[in-house]
């Protein structure tokens, strides 16, 4: 947890910005020049930290133009705050200077690891819901939200195995990170939808137990259906197909229960044209617009 009154929590205090309760998009090199050609009306758009790491190039120069006209949330996937190693130290320190660099109003990352002993993998793993398990992510978070001196979002995952060894439930383990690190959730409800199946709960039991008052983004996503050895259903987090109207129903029972939230639309494989992402989010508008009179009339009561 940041201390109440460190150079860190002053930092924070002082970029009181935050993202617009609208929807976003991912940002990809396919888009880069028709988003600036055609301006399209969007509440931010998002990128992947690990994509901009270097001083230079191409993306810094889109990114740039881009920044000056929306609203940003930077996503790492690289951090592996589950990770039994250390974080590392060199890959924080690009962070922060990317950070630094274009002052996002979000930045988030997922519960999961992918590194150890210095071999990375191109997955996001998950980790035994236990004791020494959650010692060490609030440790790794603890430490990432002092480096950056910002208040951080932690995704929820998408999984396909449990652990024998958990000792506990991933929204017990989820709202014990948050209460103890003071960090927020980026609730990622296409994942709700893919773990729950894939492990036989329900995914509205399932919100409702998480700490929903930390939620500061939400994500939305396409999933792939296969099957497992047993025949049994086995949903894949692709981001590479449109958000499915079982989602999208989820979605707006999470609404339901937190009110208006920034949206992300994720497409990472099978990207299509521009106006088909904006679709999607302007769908994703429609349904936070329907719920905003309803959330001011409770507020008024």
């Amino acid at each position: 947890m940041i201390p109440r009154d460190t150079p860190a929590r002053r930092a924070t205090a002082a970029r009181p910005r935050s993202l617009p309760a609208r929807a976003g998009i991912g940002l990809k090199p396919e888009h880069f020049r028709a988003i600036l050609q055609t301006r399209p009306d969007l509440g931010f758009v998002e990128i992947h930290a690990e994509n901009y790491m270097v001083a230079g190039g191409p993306f810094h120069h889109w990114l740039t133009r881009i920044r000056e006209r929306y609203p940003l949330s930077i996503h790492g996937v690289g951090l592996s705050i589950g990770g039994e190693d250390p974080l590392d130290e060199t890959h924080l320190d690009r962070l922060a200077a990317l950070l630094d660099r274009y002052q996002p109003e979000s930045f988030s990352e997922h519960l999961a690891w992918s590194s150890h002993g210095g071999n990375f993998y191109n997955d996001l793993l998950p980790v035994a819901y236990d004791k020494t398990t959650l010692a060490r992510v609030c440790e790794h978070i603890d430490r990432i939200q002092e480096r950056l001196g910002r208040r951080m979002l932690l995704e929820n995952p998408a999984t396909y195995v449990e652990f024998a060894a958990s000792t506990l439930s991933e929204a017990e383990f989820i709202s014990e990170v948050v209460r103890r690190c003071d960090c927020g959730l980026l609730l990622d409800v296409n994942n709700v939808h893919v773990s729950c199946t894939n492990h036989g709960r329900d995914a509205r039991d399932f919100l409702a137990s998480l700490p929903l008052a930390a939620v500061g983004q939400i994500h939305l996503a396409g999933f792939a259906s296969e099957v497992d050895s047993l025949g049994a259903p086995l949903l894949i987090d692709s981001h590479g197909a449109p958000v499915a109207e079982v989602v999208w129903a989820l979605y707006r029972h999470a609404l339901d229960r937190i009110g208006p939230t920034p949206t992300l639309i994720e497409r990472d494989n099978d990207i299509p044209a521009l106006p088909v992402l904006l679709a999607e989010a302007h769908h994703a508008d429609r349904i936070l617009e329907g719920l905003l009179p309803v959330v001011a009339e409770s507020a008024v009561s």
